[in-house]
């Protein structure tokens, strides 16, 4: 891999991540209100362009060595949702967060 393919999946990853959360930002607002069209629009641009540049990497890398990387999106959502929207982040949530984690690793080293 190098440097150049692995900062497009960190920043599709990031994309992706942010992505989530402004739409749940947006959600959580009044419909068709000012906030709720700004989070959106941007949580949508967000997702599509980590989409598009998610599907550029799938021309160079095997899905199977791809999406690892996406799996590891679960864990970073919980941990932002929970210091950003501040959702309860339970011991149950955690140790899933935990084995997703674990299951990246040994997927990545094969």
């Amino acid at each position: 891999m190098t440097v150049t393919s692995a900062l497009l999946i960190s920043f599709a990853l990031v994309l992706f991540v942010a992505g989530q959360l402004l739409l749940k930002h947006a959600m959580e607002s009044k419909l068709y209100s000012t906030r709720f069209t700004k989070f959106f629009t941007t949580g949508l641009t967000a997702m599509t362009v980590s989409f598009f540049i998610t599907l550029g990497l799938l021309q160079r890398f095997d899905l199977s060595y791809l999406y690892p990387f996406q799996g590891l999106s679960v864990v970073i959502i919980s941990v932002l949702a929970a210091a950003i929207l501040r959702e309860k982040l339970t011991p149950r949530l955690f140790f899933g967060a935990a084995l997703i984690s674990a299951g990246v690793v040994l997927v990545s080293l094969s």
